[in-house]
């Protein structure tokens, strides 16, 4: 399991690589997105089992 420190270091690496471009940015955000809701420790809500998307 990766630290604390390791995912937002990959937030601010990916956040730094962000253009200002929409669909550009789309996937960037997006992976951006996955790693909060890792370092967070959140589910999107009613959800009963794992979410495949994000790995939440």
């Amino acid at each position: 399991m990766e630290t604390t420190t390791t995912l937002q270091e990959e937030i601010d690496n990916l956040s730094a690589q962000l253009t200002g471009e929409m669909f550009h940015d789309m996937e960037i955000k997006d992976q951006i997105h996955n790693l909060q809701m890792k370092l967070k420790g959140v589910k999107p809500m009613d959800s009963h089992i794992d979410c495949v998307g994000c790995g939440a």
